[in-house]
Parts: C-alpha cells; structure tokens; sequence
C-alpha cells in the first residue's frame, strides 16, 4: 500500500518545481504517512525573508492590533469548528503523524484553541503592555515623552514536535507584535503551522506573504542563512539543540531559547478528604495522561503531604487508578523501541527497589500503559521517562519539597497546586524563589492561560524594542513653532 502524501511548507513568491523536497516517513506501520517538506537554497531562503520583510512592512505593521486580533479569531474559530475542511485535515492528519489517540488530539486541540479567540488575545496583549496602542503609534509616557514598541522585521521561529499544534503560541506571538515571519517545522509534526499558515491567508488575503513555513535538517547550512537575516530567532527543543542553535546566532540577533523543563504537582492534606481526594487525583491523572507527558508542563513527580484521611500511599493508587481508566478513554500512543526501553529500564528500577525497601511501592491496575510508583521516603525531584510513568512521593509538610526540587532550580517551570487559600501565596512565595516560573491547579498543567510567562519571560515583551522620545526633545521642539518668539 502506497502511504498517503502530505506536502508541508508555505513558501510565498516560490514554485514547488523551483524548490528541492525532502521526504519523511512518518506515521505508524498500519497508518503511514510520507510528508515533503521543503529545503531551500540560501539564495532562495534571503529572496523568501527580504518578500516576507517587505510584506510585513507593508501590510501587516499598519494593521491595528485590534484589527490583527480580529483576524486571529475569525482563523481561530474555523478551527474549532469541526465541520471545517481545516480542521478536519487536522483531526485527520495529527493523529497519524504524531502516533496520539485521535480522541485525545481532538478533545485537546479544542481547549488549547480557545486560548486564541477574541478576549483570550485581548487579555494575551494587555499582559505584556498596560497601553496595548504602543503597538500601533507613539503614547505618552507617565513621566514625559513617548514610546512606541516595534516587531522584528523578521522574527524565525524553531519549532519542536513534541506536542500537536505548538507552534500557534509563537506563530500568534509574531502577528501580535506585527513580526515577519519564518518557521522551521519539526520533521516530528509538520503539519499545523503548514495548515495555519493557508488559513490565515484564507481569512486574510492581504498577509499571504508576511510569512513562511520552511523545514531544515538540524545544524545545516540553512539555519547559519536563516539566522543571520533574523532581528530575534524564538527557539523551542533540547538543550544540547539549543546550544547548537545559539552558536550560529549573530551577536546582533536577540535569541530566545525555550528548552528543556521540569515540572510536578503537589497535594495538601487539607486536599485530601474522602470526598475530595480521589477527584484530586483524577485530576493530576489528566495532567500526567495529555499528550503522554511530552510537555514541559507535564508532571513527573506528586508530592504529597500526610495527615489526611486519604493518605499518599492511599493517593497513589487513585492515581493508578485514574491512568487505567484513561488508557479506555483516550489510549496511550504506540512508543518506540527506544521510548519502550526507558520505560521498562525505569519501571524494573522501581521493581527491584520495591523489594529491597518496604517504603516503595507499585500502584496500579494496567502497568503495560502506565505506572504509578509510591516512595514513602524524601525523594528528589528527577525526570521520568514520560509515557505515563509517574512518582508519588509522601511529604510531612510541603515545605520538605523545596529542598528536594532545589538541585532542579534551572529546569523548574510548572507546578500543579491543590492547596487552601491561605497555604496559595506563602507556597507561592516559597516555590518561586526556589525557581518554578509558573503555578496552576491540577488538571490545569497542560493548558497555559492567555499571556502566560513562558519560562517567567514575556512573550510580546520580549519580541519588541521600544523607541522612546524623551521629554526634552518635545520641550526643545517647542522653541522651533513658527508661533514661538
């Protein structure tokens, strides 16, 4: 059987025939999927920035922000619609060249779009900048003058695979701040930028060459060409990949590297009732079953605090319980060779300590999809193989987390809270200065709110240089009024 063919890329001003194509096997043996994605000449990747430089300029920077918002949620909504052609050769194609349960790509496709509608956008901008019309035009400065904030005139995006749709954030980022745009797809999900792309055109017409979509293979000669005609290059994937990546960046090119993380949950006791607990791990089950924990928000590890009626040993197989019957709902995907190994080179790990030390345990209904191990002694936070394979770790108090989460200070992102209200702000306070950038409630770990701080940075803020014309240029224009005596 001959696999169906997907051609990736959106490349303005160039003929296919004019371009070479390299081919990937995606898929799975009962699905495959060849993709084509295009490699250009560095002649023709500078005539395709200086078409989308020279596009931007024209179309896309005097747009009001208002009005690129609008834009967005017109594209944003043909894509939760599901009787859209979009969207359905989305639900179509991701599951095929991603390996996910096309249930789990559909249900998380449609909250993770909702982050990009009308008010969601609004509230995006309004994080980053208090006045969001500096986009527009100069405004006035509380303490005198003017500032303007401006996009790049070409902003490069690097996009990873590990999760479907990823790079609506960035993609959404660059138009907010009215930033030319190229991106680099991942050969491991080559499909949503490539369909984003057309259907903003579609919806748009006028933006058809502000932007790209281009493939390259990692560390070639392409991305020394790419890099050196971007203002700022947003980078997404393994920190050895990242290092790579910023030794071809220009010293005159801002780089904004998002790499690898770690995050966790934690349980109060207060958490913990009979009634509550076992939905409080139905929720951290959802957290660690979205997209088989490739995300950087994903959980590796629950802390979780004695002294309640539910204990954490108890917690721990409401947890395993939970990730069982999820695999009926939305089933893990089919994992590599390689992916497999780490999981059983992990899990006998635990097995063998189990045997030797009564404080581990092994939870769990169905441990050919997921596990759940139980320590009832401190252990560090550490990474997991991901796939569903998760630690629960019993705590006195949740201030014992910090020193074990602290060897991680330069890898903590996300933590998934279920706390009082009084226990929010002093935990808050204290996770923060240990170094984690973002806390959310459990089963809120994989969907970000609008604006969120990516890695505790800003994600317009970061993209812009502001122009400022200060107060005494506009007192010293006064002198050269022609009323002036």
């Amino acid at each position: 059987m001959t696999a169906p063919l997907f051609k990736a890329g959106y490349l303005p001003g160039l003929n296919d025939a004019d371009v070479t194509w390299h081919r990937l096997n995606v898929g799975t043996p009962e699905a495959p999927l060849q993709v084509e994605v295009p490699q250009l000449s560095p002649s023709q990747m500078t005539a395709l920035a200086q078409r989308v430089q020279h596009a931007s300029r024209t179309h896309l920077k005097p747009m009001a922000v208002s009005d690129i918002v609008r834009v967005l949620d017109q594209a944003t909504a043909r894509l939760l619609d599901r009787e859209d052609a979009v969207r359905q050769e989305l639900e179509r194609l991701l599951p095929q060249v991603t390996g996910f349960d096309a249930e789990m790509v559909r249900l998380n496709l449609h909250a993770y779009l909702h982050t990009f509608r009308s008010l969601q956008l609004q509230r995006f901008v309004a994080e980053d900048f208090a006045n969001p019309k500096v986009l527009d035009e100069f405004q006035p400065r509380t303490q005198g003058g003017w500032t303007r904030a401006l996009g790049p005139e070409l902003l490069v995006h690097v996009w990873a695979g590990n999760v479907p749709a990823l790079p609506m954030w960035s993609f959404v980022s660059g138009l907010l701040v009215k930033a030319g745009s190229i991106g680099k797809v991942a050969s491991a999900e080559p499909v949503f930028a490539t369909l984003l792309a057309k259907l903003l055109v579609e919806v748009e017409p006028r933006w058809a060459d502000c932007f790209a979509v281009v493939w390259w293979p990692s560390g070639a000669a392409h991305e020394r060409t790419a890099f050196a005609l971007a203002d700022v290059v947003l980078a997404y994937g393994g920190n050895t990949a990242l290092q790579a990546m910023q030794a071809h960046v220009p010293v005159t090119t801002r780089f904004l590297p998002h790499g690898h993380k770690l995050s966790f949950g934690m349980v109060s006791a207060c958490a913990l009732s009979v009634r509550k607990g076992p939905g409080v791990a139905r929720q951290a089950a959802l957290d660690v079953a979205r997209y088989d924990q490739q995300g950087c928000y994903s959980p590796h590890v629950f802390y979780v605090q004695r002294g309640a009626a539910v204990s954490p040993r108890d917690f721990a197989q409401h947890l395993a319980h939970e990730l069982a019957g999820l695999q009926h709902k939305l089933p893990r995907r089919v994992l590599s060779l390689e992916e497999a190994a780490q999981v059983g080179a992990w899990r006998e790990a635990h097995e063998f300590a189990s045997l030797n030390d009564n404080s581990t345990a092994l939870s769990g209904t169905d441990r050919s999809t997921s596990t759940v191990v139980y320590s009832d002694r401190p252990l560090p936070l550490t990474a997991g193989p991901l796939n569903r394979q998760v630690l629960v770790v019993a705590v006195d108090t949740l201030d014992e987390v910090l020193p074990l989460i602290a060897p991680q200070r330069d890898y903590l992102q996300t933590v998934g809270v279920a706390a009082a209200p009084g226990e929010l702000l002093p935990l808050g306070e204290a996770l923060g200065q240990a170094g984690v950038t973002r806390i959310c409630a459990l089963g809120a770990m994989t969907s970000p709110e609008a604006g969120w701080h990516h890695d505790g940075r800003f994600s317009l803020l970061d993209l812009v240089r502001m122009v400022d014309i200060e107060a005494s240029t506009e007192r010293e224009a006064e002198r050269f009024t022609p009323y002036e005596v």
